[in-house]
């Protein structure tokens, strides 16, 4: 049985989270690190079953996302994207967009070592929290829930060039879409060896798809190969 001061806490970071729980006792158990049930409530749940089904939630939540929103990627860089989202760095960020560390139960010993503060137990307690909306609710509602703030976090890293190898993309499209191969050119190559920068242009028969400059004839490649992508897409 919750006490009134617990029940209003998980009131108000329902509110903070945007999902109302049927049943707070779900929460209540996300929230309760197992430091807290080994000082204080000999034989209580703690929340790393809920922990091991949420990050199997978010896993879903993100994968289903970045399949119906990025055709253009391949296995490999979704497989990145996703792995860069549920893991411990971003999940205890997420958690402190809600303050979540206010709301924990935990020992006397994690208490004194500001755990509240820690990256590792915040990222499992947000994961707990994912799972404990999924019992309490379905895999729609749970989605509808996290999608928003976890969408953020994976255009960030579908943005960001290590992911794709824009010339493996490029080559693919072009023997599909034109039937030729891609060929790149150094245009020119510009200031000292030490701060050298190359200016690529790539061609598929004889026309010049796409330019593209880096500090490396492989960075202005790749450059090159992207803007030859959105030209043609």
């Amino acid at each position: 049985m919750l006490s009134q001061k617990r029940a209003d806490d998980l009131t108000e970071f329902q509110q903070a989270l945007g999902y109302a729980f049927k049943n707070p006792s779900l929460l209540n158990k996300a929230l309760t690190h197992k430091s807290y049930v080994n000082e204080k409530k000999k034989g209580a749940r703690n929340n790393e079953r809920l922990e091991f089904l949420g990050d199997s939630v978010l896993d879903l939540i993100v994968s289903n996302y970045l399949v119906n929103h990025y055709d253009d990627l391949k296995e490999g860089a979704l497989s990145k994207i996703r792995a860069s989202v549920v893991n411990e760095t971003c999940l205890a960020g997420l958690a402190r967009s809600v303050n979540l560390g206010r709301y924990l139960l935990l020992g006397k010993g994690e208490e004194n070592s500001g755990g509240r503060e820690k990256a590792s137990l915040l990222a499992n307690a947000y994961e707990a929290v994912c799972g404990a909306i999924f019992r309490d609710s379905d895999f729609k509602t749970a989605s509808a829930v996290l999608l928003p703030s976890l969408k953020t976090e994976i255009q960030v890293r579908a943005e960001m060039r290590a992911f794709r190898d824009y010339k493996s993309d490029l080559q693919e499209l072009t023997q599909n879409k034109l039937q030729g191969i891609p060929t790149y050119r150094v245009a020119r190559e510009i200031g000292p060896d030490h701060e050298k920068q190359f200016e690529v242009v790539v061609l598929v028969k004889n026309k010049v798809r796409g330019k593209g400059a880096g500090r490396s004839k492989k960075e202005a490649e790749q450059a090159a190969a992207r803007e030859a992508l959105a030209k043609i897409n």
